[in-house]
């Protein structure tokens, strides 16, 4: 079960991820079958690390960490949608994450 942002719960859909991964990636040179393979990765975290019920959170999180090297443009496209841009500098600070390099040993908070 996934967890939604204001306490719903709903059964864990690979195809509404996918969706959502394939909108990111529309008309990005990114293959049908990357962004398959990054949903199949994705939904066998998921189901590793949780048992039972996912915080939507940690399922966003995780795509946004996959779009990120996968390809910019679909990433903050995706950033947009899940974390609610409403303003430009919205926009501008997510790309500007793009920029700085990641420190895989240090775990990144949400929204960071």
């Amino acid at each position: 079960m996934v967890v939604k942002r204001d306490g719903r719960r709903e059964e864990f859909a690979k195809e509404k991820l996918l969706s959502g991964i394939r909108r990111a990636c529309q008309k990005r040179p990114v293959s049908p079958q990357t962004i398959e393979d990054v949903v199949d990765r994705i939904a066998a975290d998921v189901h590793d690390k949780f048992d039972g019920e996912v915080p939507c959170m940690a399922i966003g999180e995780r795509v946004m960490e996959e779009l990120r090297g996968l390809d910019a443009v679909a990433y903050v496209r995706f950033a947009s949608v899940y974390r609610r841009f409403e303003e430009a500098t919205d926009f501008v600070q997510a790309v500007r994450k793009l920029e700085v390099r990641h420190d895989t040993a240090t775990y990144r908070l949400p929204g960071f």
